[in-house]
């Protein structure tokens, strides 16, 4: 493989390869950070006197870059971290071509850009030339969290079941460094296989992963822990609109895998779900029928309707939603 291709090819965030030039490009800044932070100690395992210098390519001012890589006195190796590179001055641009022409020995330079085509030319030589290039892309679908948490876990040589990276996922997906630091906390305070009951020890409150929670009872027919969870959560404020569009998202997932044939990943390809998402819901399926699976859809269609403003009491539309759906499901 060519230069170029190995270096359009991207990086593991993960395990940022040693170069003398390396891009972390995207605009998100937690995996731009943890990459980062990576090639730090990865450098630093090789010496633990490394020299770390940072620079401000939006504020940069010509010759400093040669000036910081210039050799030591003690000759150290250097890692020098440029941030801004979205709005790099022109000054900047001119001595990162020509630093990259002829990279300093025992000198590692980082350059975070968080997108965009701002020194689009700079980009394209460090592409050309070979220099590793790490894709910071903000994790937006529930599969690639979900693949982020049993990353983590992995990483630490802990498991966790599918059920709990959902509710996880569920209760503090939105934000990425919240969901790392979830992770972090639930491999530091239990010990074996973390499960729901775990997640939802520690983040049960959030309004999602309590969504949820009415969602998984309702769909399994439980209807005494539906309607006791429907009430809590509704008692401690949480609207009844996410707790709708909790039990559509999961009445829609076992209707898709109902009558489908076919292993967990052909499913998840074929339908646009996560394997653990698939076999959720064939777990769930199990307790319904397809008359059963239509009449919950019309239901829930009409509760849609009464939470968004088309009833006077937006409270008994949901609960009315959750008890038809609990005692319709097959024990």
């Amino acid at each position: 493989m060519s230069p170029a291709a190995r270096a359009a090819a991207g990086a593991d965030w993960r395990d940022v390869p040693l170069a003398p030039v390396v891009l972390i490009f995207g605009p998100e800044d937690f995996i731009a950070s943890r990459a980062l932070d990576g090639l730090r100690r990865k450098l630093r395992a090789g010496n633990p006197e490394l020299e770390v210098t940072t620079l401000d390519a939006t504020a940069y001012t010509a010759g400093r870059l040669g000036m910081v890589a210039s050799p030591s006195l003690f000759s150290e190796p250097k890692l020098i971290e440029v941030s801004g590179l979205s709005s790099m001055s022109d000054d900047f641009l001119a001595d990162a071509l020509a630093y990259l022409a002829d990279p300093a020995p025992d000198v590692t330079l980082t350059l975070a850009h968080s997108g965009g085509t701002r020194g689009k030319k700079l980009l394209d030589a460090l592409k050309a030339a070979g220099m590793p290039r790490v894709d910071c892309l903000a994790l937006k679908k529930d599969q690639e969290k979900a693949a982020f948490v049993t990353s983590e876990f992995q990483l630490a040589k802990r498991r966790i079941d599918a059920q709990a990276v959902r509710a996880l996922v569920a209760a503090v997906g939105a934000n990425l460094s919240e969901l790392a630091a979830a992770c972090q906390q639930l491999i530091a305070d239990t010990t074996g296989m973390v499960d729901s009951d775990a997640v939802d020890k520690y983040y049960g409150g959030r309004v999602e992963a309590t969504a949820f929670r009415v969602a998984d009872a309702a769909l399994a027919g439980n209807a005494p822990v539906a309607l006791s969870s429907l009430r809590h959560a509704l008692a401690t404020g949480v609207d009844p609109v996410p707790l709708v569009a909790a039990l559509a998202m999961k009445v829609r997932q076992v209707a898709k895998v109902h009558s489908a044939r076919g292993s967990s990943a052909q499913l998840a390809r074929e339908l646009g779900m996560a394997p653990w998402q698939v076999d959720s819901a064939r777990r769930d399926a199990g307790h319904w029928s397809a008359g059963g699976l239509a009449a919950a859809i019309q239901a829930l269609a009409q509760a849609d309707a009464q939470v968004k403003g088309a009833a006077r009491d937006p409270i008994y539309a949901v609960e009315r939603a959750v008890t038809l759906i609990a005692t319709s499901a097959r024990h």
